[in-house]
């Protein structure tokens, strides 16, 4: 089914706007004139490693151990990463060594074809 430009142009105006009033809220709520409550701060130091766990237990919901190559890559990247994260602290450098690794791997040495 074509769009036209005008509604892919509201489209894109609507979902900018919704992005930037949700990413601006906590700004105009949270002034820096007072302290943060006591929630925020604990949701602030808990959130991040939950999420990270989340995510990848949802990226390796799929894996299947049964079959070759028994989800090598996959272990293998991750143990990469909480290496890299554990040694340097980095995340961007941990995440993007982390993915290549996965890629390179799946594409080359554990490759179906």
């Amino acid at each position: 089914m074509p769009t036209d430009v005008l509604t892919t142009l509201s489209a894109i105006a609507i979902i900018s706007l919704i992005t930037w009033v949700t990413r601006a809220l906590p700004f105009l709520i949270f002034t820096s004139k007072k302290e943060l409550p006591a929630t925020i701060h604990y949701l602030g130091s808990v959130l991040p490693a939950s999420i990270v766990v989340i995510l990848v237990a949802y990226c390796m919901r799929n894996i299947d151990f049964s079959n070759f190559p028994f989800g090598a890559a996959e272990l293998i990247s991750i143990i990469l990463v909480i290496g890299l994260q554990v040694w340097k602290k980095n995340n961007f450098l941990s995440i993007l060594t982390g993915t290549a690794c996965y890629m390179i791997l799946i594409r080359t040495v554990f490759s179906s074809t």
